[in-house]
């Protein structure tokens, strides 16, 4: 699936800043989500909505509080799509 350009370099920023032992794993599992969830709504490609929705759904909560962090340092406006929901 096509990604926004935009989008993916702010993924591309973020990954880099997950901790080196995490960050495969977690790329693998947010790019894999982030797919599904634009199929979800019919988009051609992922765009950030999608992206945050991978990492506010997939991500174990022992790491919630750096995910929103690395979400913050990389220009990702998560409130913008009603988040957090928790």
């Amino acid at each position: 699936m096509n990604w926004d350009p935009k989008a993916q370099e702010k993924f591309k920023v973020l990954i880099s800043k997950i901790p080196v032992f995490h960050r495969h794993l977690t790329e693998e599992a947010v790019v894999k989500r982030s797919e599904e969830v634009a199929l979800g709504r019919n988009a051609k490609s992922v765009e950030e909505q999608d992206i945050i929705g991978a990492f506010f759904s997939d991500v174990p909560s022992p790491f919630y509080s750096m995910m929103v962090r690395l979400l913050d340092q990389t220009g990702f406006d998560y409130k913008k799509y009603g988040y957090p929901k928790r």
